[in-house]
């Protein structure tokens, strides 16, 4: 079910989380901002979404990548 996650590069899918995930570095990670915004409940406008889904996908992608990486399915 997962096997095109398990054919996913860890190294690249830290960098890419690192660079896209965190872009633009300054003045604040951008998606820092927005989960700060959606937190405060001041995610609404459709651009703010897609902001919070372009830069925090690598992230979750990352996160499922080592979680399948400990927790194997037994074979």
């Amino acid at each position: 079910m997962f096997d095109w996650l398990d054919q996913l590069s860890l190294p690249l899918l830290l960098i890419v989380a690192l660079t896209l995930g965190l872009a633009p570095f300054f003045p604040e990670p951008h998606v820092w901002e927005k989960l700060k915004m959606l937190a405060a409940g001041e995610l609404v406008r459709p651009i703010d979404i897609f902001d919070l889904l372009l830069h925090g996908t690598p992230w979750l992608l990352l996160v499922a990548k080592l979680i399948r990486l400990t927790v194997k399915p037994r074979q």
